[in-house]
């Protein structure tokens, strides 16, 4: 399930309101809520189907992932998975 339509998830998170915690652009907004820019899209489909499923626990992602079908969780993570991050190491 790792394909996706990058536009249709750049859609979804808006209707899903993601972009509330994790930013349209995939750099969290809240303390709590991890950053998904950039992430494997595996480990997104992973952690999204086990909140979907009620394996892995958080009320607000349990209650947006439960009605989410495979195409939508593919979409969504492959919006997210695209996003290019540049990296800046501080001097030693």
């Amino acid at each position: 399930m790792a394909d996706g339509d990058i536009k249709a998830g750049a859609q979804k998170i808006r209707t899903l309101q993601c972009q509330s915690c994790h930013g349209k652009d995939g750099v969290s907004k809240l303390p709590g809520a991890p950053n998904l820019a950039g992430q494997g899209q595996d480990y997104m489909i992973a952690a999204l189907g086990a909140y979907r499923s009620g394996e892995r626990k958080n009320d607000i992602m349990n209650t947006i992932a439960k009605p989410l079908k495979d195409a939508d969780i593919a979409d969504v993570t492959a919006y997210y998975a695209a996003i290019q991050l540049t990296v800046k190491v501080p001097p030693p």
